[in-house]
């Protein structure tokens, strides 16, 4: 039987992570094999992190990163916010944001990737972290936006630490150069983004259901009128474009002025606004409903009002 030294120990506790009993009796299981160890370690992790799976994941952090020409943004999730602002968590999805400008977006190729000072994944390294803090988590999306010239700006609102938060936003500007003016430019058209939740960047982008949907509502609401099928069509054509200054990024009044049309800014700088990504945490994840404290509380007990 090898000797188990504190050394040893503390030794495996650096490199996974897990608690100091956790590493000893795996060296104990493993006559003090490190690798084994770890490997034990490890299936002992995605056997709790299993228990974990089924539960809602709907708080957490959106995180972005950046460089030349690129940007990416990640939603990694967990149950409680207060994961969400330990430090162990943030590093984690600041890391992973970090990736997908090398990786890219795909969430496969992304949790296959290896995990930044490791030897291991990102799947085993959230593996590890789900094990350690002892709630589910999930790598939900994730976006990279990229330009031939120009910038992608990063914008990120109410944000906890750089580069994290709860609504982050990509913005693809092709400009001629990346200077100042247009990352300034782009984080402007980032806080519009945040702020008016635009569905598409242009008319051609508009979900064609969506637009059916909104001309049978509107094609009805107009014939209660008791007017003339041309005035009918011309009060919906109306409407719809009504319709595309809400939903349309490049037809949207812009914020910052209250007048000028997103695309008449863009224009005037000019650059060409070719794509945008605006993630917002937990956004469309169905939430489990609240408990009723007093009920759960008197169904464990067994008391019956």
């Amino acid at each position: 039987m090898a000797e188990i030294t504190a050394a040893l120990v503390r030794d495996l506790r650096e490199r996974t992570g897990a608690g100091m009993m956790d590493c000893k009796k795996a060296l104990v299981e493993n006559n003090g094999d490190m690798e084994a160890a770890i490997d034990w370690l490890r299936k002992k992790g995605l056997s709790q992190a299993a228990k974990k799976a089924g539960r809602a994941a709907t708080e957490g952090l959106v995180g972005v990163a950046s460089g030349p020409k690129v940007a990416g943004m990640v939603e990694v999730n967990a149950e409680t916010d207060f994961v969400g602002r330990s430090e162990p968590f943030q590093t984690f999805v600041a890391e992973v944001a970090g990736l997908t400008l090398s990786v890219g977006d795909d969430l496969e190729k992304l949790k296959a990737a290896q995990y930044p000072g490791t030897r291991h994944s990102v799947a085993e390294e959230l593996t590890r972290l789900i094990a350690t803090i002892g709630e589910n988590m999930t790598i939900r999306r994730a976006k990279v936006l990229r330009v031939p010239s120009g910038t992608v700006a990063t914008y990120m609102h109410n944000a906890v630490k750089p580069g994290l938060g709860k609504i982050g936003v990509l913005i693809a500007l092709e400009a001629p150069s990346e200077s100042e003016a247009f990352e300034l430019l782009g984080r402007q058209i980032g806080m519009h983004v945040a702020a008016t939740k635009p569905e598409s960047l242009n008319v051609d982008g508009v979900d064609p259901s969506a637009l059916e949907r909104e001309k049978a509502v509107l094609t009805e609401q107009a014939s209660g009128s008791g007017k003339p099928e041309a005035i009918i069509a011309k009060m919906v054509e109306g409407r719809i474009r009504k319709f595309y200054e809400e939903v349309v990024l490049l037809e949207q009044v812009w914020v910052h002025d209250g007048e000028s049309r997103v695309k008449a800014v863009v224009e005037k700088a000019g650059a060409k606004l070719t794509g945008f990504a605006r993630f917002h945490l937990g956004e469309g994840v169905e939430k489990a409903p609240v408990a009723d404290f007093a009920a759960e509380v008197a169904a464990a007990g067994g008391v019956t009002g």
